[in-house]
């Protein structure tokens, strides 16, 4: 199937539930003004690498707020979450290592482990005795596992307790990518890592996303300070790409100051992604249950999936569309984001347009029990 652009308009009635805004920041004043006043001071750009002219003092109050946030030691800022992870997996890796890499990883994870030195396992999706298995079978070799938190096609969770166990007694670290979790899951929305007390270990690496809760752009790693020095010294997507644009860091430090002052908003957007689950399911389509703030539904077919999403978007509606091969699974879905800023009669709407769109055969499944 041949991938398009649809270039969107600045302003639009459609109702959107595709993009990854959870906390429904990225139009609020406060948010849009700070990245306008970072710009005016800071500049357009960052005018170069972060080794040379690309670090500003707004970068650094982002890293250190970032950090504390979240409850981690250090922070370090990339102009994307995919040159995170890729920071990451390679700088973190050795030639003689292995990577334990979870089979429905994001292509972001799944590119670093192509990049790294190191020789890379893949396991069945959430099991840690897999991953225990491998690690077992490979003795002494420096090892990484590697997982998302909150896996982005069907939104479930990484059972981070145990595979932080696992790796613990096998003497490895572990990276996880808090992308879908931070601002939606933990106190506050400070994070999957934090909530599973996770936070600051000495083995735990988090990356994520300025992107989806904070609204903005870029990208961060969070971790011990003598990884994050590390990545300053060996990252090459560090020390060789232009530094995060001022207005995308100042936008990211004005939503994460906020989400710190209304702690209510990751539980806004869990309460949002439950009561589509619970709706759509009573309406007897096969949803399954969100675990953050990912709602995926089930089509048919490839073909029956590009349908329903577009006869969503002619009636105001706004939906995901995954199908193969984007999808490990092979089954083709919809996917729907809550965000903190929907109201009830939006969350009815939604649902409605949804259930009347809906292909033959979408309804033919028993809903996910779980």
């Amino acid at each position: 199937m041949v991938r398009t652009l649809r270039p969107r308009a600045a302003e639009s009635d459609l109702l959107d539930l595709a993009g990854n805004d959870y906390l429904g920041l990225t139009r609020r004043p406060e948010i849009t003004e700070a990245a306008a006043g970072a710009a005016r001071r800071w500049g357009a750009g960052a005018t170069g690498s972060r080794l040379v002219t690309g670090s500003t003092r707004l970068h650094a109050r982002l890293e250190r707020e970032l950090a504390e946030f979240g409850g981690f030691e250090a922070a370090l800022v990339f102009s994307s979450g995919y040159t995170a992870n890729l920071a990451a997996l390679t700088a973190l890796s050795v030639p003689d290592g292995l990577i334990v890499s979870d089979a429905g990883n994001h292509a972001s994870l799944v590119d670093g482990c192509r990049l790294a030195r190191a020789e890379t396992a893949v396991v069945p999706h959430t099991d840690p005795e897999a991953v225990a298995k491998t690690l077992a079978a490979h003795p002494g070799r420096r090892a990484l596992a590697v997982s998302d938190s909150v896996f982005s096609v069907d939104g479930d969770r990484a059972p981070l307790a145990e595979l932080a166990a696992v790796c613990r007694a096998h003497g490895a670290g572990l990276v996880v990518d808090d992308a879908h979790g931070f601002g939606v899951l933990g106190e506050g929305g400070r994070g999957a890592l934090h909530e599973a007390g996770l936070a600051g270990a000495p083995d735990v690496v988090a990356t994520l996303t300025l992107s989806k809760s904070l609204g903005s752009q870029g990208g961060a790693v969070l971790g011990p300070a003598r990884v994050i020095e590390h990545l300053v010294n060996a990252a090459r997507t560090f020390i060789f790409d232009t530094g995060l644009a001022p207005a995308a860091v100042g936008g990211a430090l004005a939503s994460l100051r906020l989400i710190a002052a209304e702690p209510g908003l990751a539980a806004r957007a869990r309460a949002v992604a439950a009561r589509l689950h619970r709706l759509l399911t009573e309406a007897g389509l096969t949803a399954a249950r969100p675990d953050a703030a990912v709602v995926s539904v089930r089509a048919p077919g490839p073909q029956e999936a590009l349908r329903w999403a577009a006869d969503c978007r002619e009636r105001g509606l706004g939906v995901g569309c995954f199908r193969p091969p984007s999808v490990p699974d092979g089954i083709s879905r919809l996917r729907l984001t809550a965000r903190a800023d929907l109201t009830d009669a939006q969350i009815e709407r939604a649902v409605e347009t949804i259930v009347r769109t809906a292909p033959d055969g979408a309804a033919e499944r028993e809903p996910d029990a779980g």
